[in-house]
Formats: C-alpha cells, structure tokens, sequence
C-alpha cells in the first residue's frame, strides 16, 4: 500500500498538474476582485473591436476617442451574464434613447421564441376599415403650453401576438394595438415615425413588446423596445416663469427719495511703494479705471453729476475741506492722498481751482523755499599759479 502511494507521488513529481487546475474557477461580475479585473479584461477586448456598435468602441472615426466605451462594456457583460445571452449579441441589439437602454424589437421576438416557454409567436392581423380618430397637438408658443384638437381619417388595423404556452397548453394574447391607438397616443403624427409607412411592421412590433412585457419580463429586463421608447419619451418644456420688467435707465438712476450709493473707493495694495510723482500717470485727482467706481460702474465725476440731479443726496465732500487738507499735507504722500478728493467735488470750476492749488503745493513740497536767516555761501574760485 505504501509502495503504491509512493508510486503515485512519484508520477505526480513527473507530471505535475497544470497550477490553473487547482485554482478555483473564476466568473465576471462584481462579486470579488479576481471576477470584477477578469470582466475588464473582456471590456477591453471588445472594445478594441470594429464589430461592436459605436457606443461600445474606443475610437470613434467620428467622434473620436469614447472615455465611456469600457464602462459601456461592463454594463453590456453584466446584463449578458444575468440573462444567460451572448455578449455581442447583447451589445449588437441594445440601443441608448433619451439616455435609457432599450431592446430592438427583432431582439424581443427572438428571446421569446428562443426561450423555450412557448410556441413561435404569431400575430392576428385585422383590417376594421376606415375611421376618423380624433387627437390633441401640444406646441410651445412663447414658453406658453398651447393643446389643439385635430381629426384624422385613417385605415384602422388592429393587430394582436399570441403564442402556445407549452407547460398549460394554453393560447396567451397580448393587448390589441390598433392605428386608432396609435393615433391617439401621438406615435402615429411625431416627425420621423414608422407608423404612416410601415403600419404592419409598427403594429407587430408593439405587440410583441407587451406580450413580451407581461408573460416574459425577466427576459427584457424591464426595459422597452427601442421603437416604444422613441414613441413614448418625449421632452417637456419647463412652465413659463414671469420676468420682471426692466428699464435701463431706472438701473442707472436711483429711484427719488432714495440717497444713491456712495462711491466705493478701491486703495492700492502696494503701500510698501512710495508714492512718487514719477509712479504716477496722468493728472491726480481725475478718476482712473479701476479705483473709483458709483453704483452702477461709472467713475466718481458721473456719479457727483447724478447726485446733483437728484437733488444733492448724500453730497461728497466741500471745497473747503478738500483745499484746507491740500494746505496742511506735510509731504508729498499726504498731499496726493487729498489730491484724490478733488475729483469728489461737485463744481467743475473749483476742482480746476483745486487741481491749480495742487500743482503749486506739489512744487512747493519738491523744491522747497530756502529758510529765513540763512546765507548761501559760494566756492570761492580757485586760483591758479603758473610756476616761473
């Protein structure tokens, strides 16, 4: 007994078992880790592929480079696994409207008669003759919802999917769908629809897809036929909202008996600059771009300008004040922070009074007058000697 365990151990050293053998076997899906990077393997397969609709494909030759195709692929592996169908064929006859999945109705007529429940599916086709069938249009007409009432004479069919269920032996029935439905559900006048030129086919295929929806849902999943979701979704405009009238000029000028805004005056964060005539461009106190700004954006002049025409409400600062503060700046410094307020008085003649009084305060302060009692003392030539 020994000897011939020993023999097997022998032949096992030989020949060893392949190390794949022993592992245990591996699925796609979600479930574990080795499940889910096998099923991205199989995503990026297919979707290196040419045969897979344009959805699925890494690069499209129109669109170019697709960053939802691996994702796409997952979600088509998934749906594949729980329904026990191929992958391509799931990918080939699912169609995205409106941003939901849907089948082909070619898709659904298959499942049913390759799922082994019931007999081929067949379809009871009537002709009931001429009728007028009376509808409702909606359009949209300046944001407002308008409904109208039309009438239509069509060739009414009526058209039913039946098959054997092969357990009972039993005949199943899907609802009747007629073109007076059709009509009447607004699938037969929507631009671009199939029912006008291909009644018979419209008819079978939205009969197949109830049939299919009541005795055979796990085998759609839930999801409609891409025929019934491009009949059904459609988008709804959102109900019309008042605006509130608006005239330019009342944004411009503050209503009466209100003061306007003061204006906002934006300092310059580089105070560690000095403050220099040179670092300076153009005439001091006129307002430049970006430091002075009213209330609706115009410069601090327009802004005394409106403030007289409504009555001088919330007046800016005197001519005595902004020419008592230009007299008693010490330096240069202190004398443009004053020469600022110049363009905040209301009279054009006293800020050019004002503007007049700052240039002789600014050359009194850069070339200062010599003091009282002092004498200037001159070189004395220097006298040259010529040596005999």
């Amino acid at each position: 007994m020994s000897q011939q365990q020993q023999t097997t151990t022998l032949q096992e050293i030989k020949n060893p078992t392949p190390r794949e053998q022993n592992m245990p076997a591996v699925t796609m899906g979600f479930g574990s880790l080795q499940s889910f990077e096998l099923m991205q393997r199989a995503a990026r397969l297919l979707s290196s592929s040419t045969l897979v609709p344009a959805a699925y494909r890494q690069w499209d030759e129109k669109k170019g480079e697709n960053p939802n195709a691996l994702a796409n692929c997952v979600v088509s592996l998934n749906m594949a696994q729980r329904m026990g169908a191929d992958p391509l064929m799931v990918m080939q006859n699912l169609y995205i409207v409106e941003g939901r999945p849907s089948w082909s109705s070619q898709w659904i007529i298959a499942a049913i008669n390759g799922c082994g429940r019931f007999s081929p599916l067949r379809f009871d086709l009537k002709d009931l003759g001429p009728k007028e069938v009376e509808y409702e249009t909606t359009k949209w007409v300046n944001r407002d919802r308008q409904v109208s009432k039309h009438k239509v004479t069509v060739a009414n069919l009526e058209c039913t999917a039946w098959a054997i269920e092969r357990e009972t032996g039993a005949r199943i029935d899907s609802p009747r769908v007629s073109i007076e439905m059709a009509v009447r559900e607004g699938w037969y006048g929507k631009s671009g629809s199939k029912w006008q030129t291909m009644p018979e086919v419209m008819l079978r295929y939205r009969t197949a897809s109830f049939f299919g929806k009541l005795y055979a849902p796990e085998l759609l999943m839930g999801l409609q036929s891409y025929e019934e979701a491009a009949d059904i979704i459609d988008i709804e405009m959102p109900e019309a909202q008042p605006r509130p009238a608006a005239d330019l000029n009342q944004l411009r000028t503050p209503p009466q008996g209100k003061a306007a805004a003061p204006a906002t005056i934006i300092e310059d964060k580089n105070d560690d600059k000095p403050n220099t005539p040179e670092s300076q461009a153009g005439e001091p106190g006129e307002p430049e771009a970006g430091t002075v700004a009213g209330p609706a954006g115009e410069t601090s002049q327009q802004a005394a300008q409106a403030q007289q025409q409504n009555g001088g409400a919330d007046e800016g600062p005197s001519y005595a004040k902004v020419r008592d503060s230009l007299e008693k700046a010490a330096d240069l410094e202190v004398l443009d922070v004053a020469a600022d307020l110049i363009g905040e008085v209301f009279d054009q003649g006293q800020q050019e009074e004002l503007r007049t009084f700052y240039r002789e305060r600014k050359d009194a302060l850069t070339n200062p007058p010599a003091a009282a009692g002092t004498t200037t003392r001159r070189a004395k030539p220097q006298q040259t000697y010529n040596a005999e």
